[in-house]
């Protein structure tokens, strides 16, 4: 199994790093997109990011602009979106694929330790979730509906 903790990402300001970089007890990682019906769901994640970071839960956000086209913008205003839309102050990440030949290899690695409805890996929409506990094993993964506030019992159950 690939080590998810270690695989090396590039934060939205074009730092190398890792999930490492960002200790927690559980990490709740989403593909997100500024112009999707799902983008109100930032609010909700800065909420959880805010009601249990210093309990140790990290909220990471990787933008990605495979669905739709939803995600057209650079880094730069993707950051400033996000803060003027929703106060976003959880780490967000440069922008990424999560599916085909060109798929980050942090989602190639959650998609194979989580797949999705009957099996399939490929991520169906923006807003997709995987909640991995401290040592960056995937606990569970939620589909695009699933609001930040429907996974707040299962990270509470990771942080106790």
């Amino acid at each position: 199994m690939t080590d998810l903790l270690h695989i090396p990402v590039t934060t939205i300001d074009n730092r190398s790093a890792t999930l490492a970089d960002f200790p927690a007890k559980a990490y709740l990682i989403v593909n997100t997109a500024s112009k999707c019906g799902f983008t109100p769901q930032y609010k909700g994640l800065e909420e959880l990011w805010q009601t249990y970071k210093d309990r140790g839960l990290q909220v990471l956000g990787f933008p990605c602009n495979q669905f739709g086209g939803q995600e057209p913008g650079s880094e730069a205003e993707i950051r400033q979106f996000c803060d003027l839309n929703f106060g976003v102050t959880f780490p967000l990440f440069a922008k990424i694929d999560v599916n085909g030949a060109n798929a980050h290899p942090l989602y190639v690695a959650l998609k194979s330790a989580a797949p999705g409805i009957l099996g399939t890996e490929a991520i169906k929409w923006n807003f997709t979730k995987f909640l991995l506990d401290g040592a960056g094993k995937v606990v569970n993964r939620y589909g695009s509906a699933t609001k930040p506030e429907e996974i707040a019992a299962d990270i509470e159950a990771l942080l106790a």
